[in-house]
């Protein structure tokens, strides 16, 4: 197997659509070398507890109204292409997202990271909620067959937070500055939401070698 380690962040929706492009490949290649690794990176390590308002964040973010709209709407046109529907005027809150993080860790741990992940991206692009929400996690995590229960307890904690805030310091320490970020086999560095058919040809490639090998 090939490690593939993924850094993201639950509320990027450029993210959203490598990841759904990532599938698309793997779902074509179901012989697929890749053994997948979700890691942690904020792109709002700064954010309040409870987030804040979305339109206001992305026009102080972006240079104002028109800036805004500018950046989203080439983002909207790569979630087409990609195949999302994404419910933009759903999304009110830009959360934090270090607990979600912590719920991918911890999903990690369980066996259904990559669950997770989809769950997240799905209930902030589909559904409109708060990923900061408690209630939410523990629901996305019940639905994962996790334990909701002892989800509250460890989000009532500080359980895991500063190993997480280690790995992402490490990560910007290595250079990384946007996601997602794809490392491929502990070498090779793919940042972007990379086309379906650039994974094909990856896969193709290594599938190739392991043949040759």
């Amino acid at each position: 197997m090939i490690k593939l380690d993924i850094l993201s962040d639950p509320i990027c929706p450029w993210c959203y659509i490598g990841k759904t492009n990532l599938d698309r490949a793997l779902e074509a290649h179901p012989d697929h070398p890749f053994e997948i690794e979700w890691h942690p990176f904020q792109l709002n390590p700064n954010m309040p507890k409870g987030g804040v308002d979305r339109r206001t964040y992305l026009e102080n973010k972006f240079g104002g109204q028109k800036g805004a709209i500018a950046v989203y709407s080439q983002i909207e046109t790569a979630a087409e292409k990609a195949g999302l529907n994404i419910n933009w005027e759903g999304i009110t809150i830009t959360p934090n997202t270090f607990d979600a993080h912590r719920l991918i860790h911890w999903a990690g741990l369980e066996g259904c990271q990559t669950a997770i992940v989809s769950s997240l991206f799905r209930a902030i692009f589909q559904d409109g909620k708060d990923v900061g929400d408690w209630d939410v996690l523990c629901d996305l995590g019940a639905r994962a067959e996790m334990d909701p229960d002892l989800i509250r307890r460890l989000l009532d904690s500080d359980a895991d937070s500063p190993a997480l805030r280690e790995r992402e310091y490490h990560s910007r320490q290595m250079g990384v500055t946007s996601v997602p970020t794809f490392i491929v086999g502990n070498q090779a560095v793919v940042p972007g939401a990379q086309p379906p058919e650039f994974w094909g040809d990856v896969i193709g490639d290594y599938l190739t070698q392991q043949r040759d090998g």
